[in-house]
């Protein structure tokens, strides 16, 4: 059981049946993964792709600071998201880098 205060959040990301993730935020991980593959919202992604399984998740004391990683996660390529699922930040820093020089201006 995770037990956390009323001022931590966490972000979290979840293997589909279907071998995609999906990435999201709450501040009980327990609950929120329940209500995923019990499809509390039968419109939701994860309501169609279960069952959903917990691969990573952080905890954040600012909800602003989870919300903005958050937005973050969801843009990155499905390497990256590995490598965090992993805890190999160098990967992550590598896949980080521009792949074209920048244009002089």
């Amino acid at each position: 059981m995770i037990v956390t205060s009323m001022n931590q959040y966490f972000v979290y990301i979840l293997l589909c049946s279907d071998n995609t993730f999906y990435t999201g935020i709450t501040n009980n991980l327990e609950r929120r993964l329940s209500k995923h593959n019990h499809k509390f919202y039968p419109n939701s992604y994860t309501s169609k792709r279960t069952p959903v399984t917990l691969v990573w998740s952080g905890i954040f004391n600012d909800i602003r600071q989870a919300k903005l990683f958050e937005q973050r996660i969801k843009k990155w390529s499905r390497a990256k998201k590995v490598a965090l699922i992993k805890n190999d930040w160098e990967r992550i820093k590598q896949l980080s880098k521009r792949k074209t020089p920048d244009k002089k201006r």
